[in-house]
């Protein structure tokens, strides 16, 4: 089992910046990527960035890429979305998520955290 607890959300006005965290515990034998996904009110949940714990390798979709940058601690057990110039339609909450690199990138995850809301303003 693994757990997974995402923090650093809040309210940020548009082109502002913030920083998500997500601390993992517990065995992660199968997991090899740890990613970031959101769902808007509404919304289908969206993949945000995804990254291979073992290369380093990342993924990003159009929507998010130039602006969020995924990355990880692994003495801290920890991965980190940073995310700049933000825009009103950034407003989602925000999942991390484990799982084997081929099955995140087409949203099939074994491992979810809570959430954590972000809200962009105008």
């Amino acid at each position: 089992q693994v757990q997974l607890v995402e923090s650093g959300g809040g309210p940020v006005q548009l082109g502002g910046s913030l920083l998500l965290s997500c601390a993992a515990s517990g065995s992660t034998d199968r997991s090899n990527s740890m990613a970031w996904f959101r769902q808007a009110s509404g919304k289908e949940r969206e993949t945000v960035a995804v990254i291979h714990t073992g290369g380093g390798v990342t993924y990003y979709p159009d929507s998010v890429k130039g602006r969020f940058t995924i990355s990880q601690d692994n003495n801290k057990n920890t991965v980190y979305l940073q995310m700049n110039s933000l825009k009103p339609e950034d407003t989602a909450m925000y999942f991390c998520a484990a799982g084997r690199w081929t099955e995140v990138l087409v949203g099939r995850v074994d491992y979810w955290g809570q959430g954590t809301l972000v809200t962009v303003s105008s």
